[in-house]
């Protein structure tokens, strides 16, 4: 509540590098929609979909996602959703039969008490307005939360990729409203990636209500250094 009425009272900054005027300046837009490409982390988690993103996660983009998700940015939400939609442009142009049909577009759940703390579903606003774009473009998507929450997890920072896995193995699961929904493909969206250990949780949750998750897609990924 304080963050939305500071950006009421206070004059625009870019969430990227701070200049004055808008929330996000066009050279921060360029940086966030300039690159979308498939940056799958390596090595690849198992049942980890076809992984793609809008940019690094560094900079500017991370400044900008930080901003958005922690620190109630909720003005940010229309610039990520352009690059989110961008990237599945690209992603769609380049996929199989699948890409012609229905899909729901999934956001990977929150924790309650994540949501209550930052007082917003980051990526759950992101799913709606990225299927909205998608649908005026006349592709058949809708925004679907049909994960939720099957136990609690631990705290991921600082955690091995074995240890990401180990402690998010069976954590979600796909919630009773959503079973037998008309939306025979899945494409899984977070706001970023590192292991992909959360995506690959998350599309074997799906799959396992009956739905096909052939991509996943996210705003950031993180560098994967040897």
């Amino acid at each position: 509540m304080l963050n939305a009425v500071l950006d009421l009272l206070l004059p625009a900054a870019c969430a990227g590098c701070g200049a004055a005027g808008a929330s996000c300046c066009p050279r921060c837009f360029d940086a966030l929609t300039a690159a979308p490409a498939e940056r799958g982390p390596v090595p690849r988690p198992p049942g980890l979909p076809e992984c793609w993103s809008a940019a690094p996660y560094e900079g500017a983009v991370r400044r900008m996602i930080v901003a958005y998700k922690e620190r109630g940015a909720v003005a940010l939400a229309g610039v990520l959703a352009e690059a989110v939609t961008r990237t599945l442009l690209v992603a769609l142009g380049q996929a199989g039969e699948w890409a012609g049909g229905r899909f729901a577009v999934v956001p990977v759940p929150s924790a309650r008490a994540s949501v209550r703390g930052r007082g917003h579903d980051p990526v759950g606003r992101l799913a709606v307005l990225v299927a909205g774009r998608l649908r005026a473009l006349g592709c058949d998507s809708e925004a679907w939360a049909g994960l939720g929450q099957a136990r609690r997890v631990a705290d991921q920072a600082g955690l091995s990729r074995s240890e990401r896995a180990a402690n998010l193995g069976g954590s979600l699961q796909a919630l009773p409203i959503a079973k037998g929904l008309p939306a025979p493909f899945a494409l899984l969206l977070d706001d970023i990636v590192t292991t992909g250990a959360t995506l690959a949780e998350a599309a074997r949750a799906l799959r396992a209500a009956g739905t096909a998750v052939p991509l996943a897609v996210t705003v950031g990924a993180t560098r994967r250094r040897s």
